[in-house]
């Protein structure tokens, strides 16, 4: 079988002395009171026939209600601890966190109640510093923000519109 795949984007500010990083928290009551380690940057399933960069895009929408333009830099295929690969863009970008609006996903519950419940994808946007961002992040995409500085601090070009 196949691994799942998986487009995310990471949007930075520019700030001095280092970029400040735009994760969201995952919806849902699994997630409600985790903070630590379960952090994402926008990103969802994109279909076979999809651009990764346009599934990037249209999931950065589908989770902030905002929309993502610029110059996308790609950042690579980074394999999660489940199979999933993610393939992640960095790109420059100041979305309103006040403005978030997700899209919603419905589950039963409380489990086995027979109830079904519905809960946002994305409950809150937050804008990091690379340090704080590194804690926030699940384990799998501390490496896409590895390579996204690594690129910043090698490029500062990177940066500019």
């Amino acid at each position: 079988m196949a691994a799942l795949r998986s487009a995310g984007l990471l949007m930075y500010r520019c700030r001095d002395p280092e970029p400040e990083i735009l994760l969201v928290h995952p919806g849902g009551p699994f997630w409600r009171n985790k903070d630590a380690g379960a952090w994402s940057i926008p990103k969802g399933l994109y279909d076979e026939d999809e651009e990764p960069l346009a599934g990037a895009q249209r999931e950065f929408e589908e989770e902030t209600g905002g929309r993502a333009d610029g110059d996308f830099t790609a950042l690579g295929s980074f394999r999660q601890a489940g199979g999933k690969i993610v393939t992640a863009f960095a790109v420059e970008g100041d979305f309103d966190v006040a403005a978030l609006r997700s899209n919603t996903f419905t589950i039963e519950w409380p489990p086995r109640s027979g109830r079904q419940a519905s809960f946002p994808e994305v409950d809150r946007a937050e804008w990091f510093s690379p340090a704080a961002a590194r804690v926030k992040l699940v384990k799998g995409q501390v490496p896409i923000l590895d390579t996204f500085l690594a690129q910043w601090r090698a490029n500062p070009s990177l940066t500019s519109s």
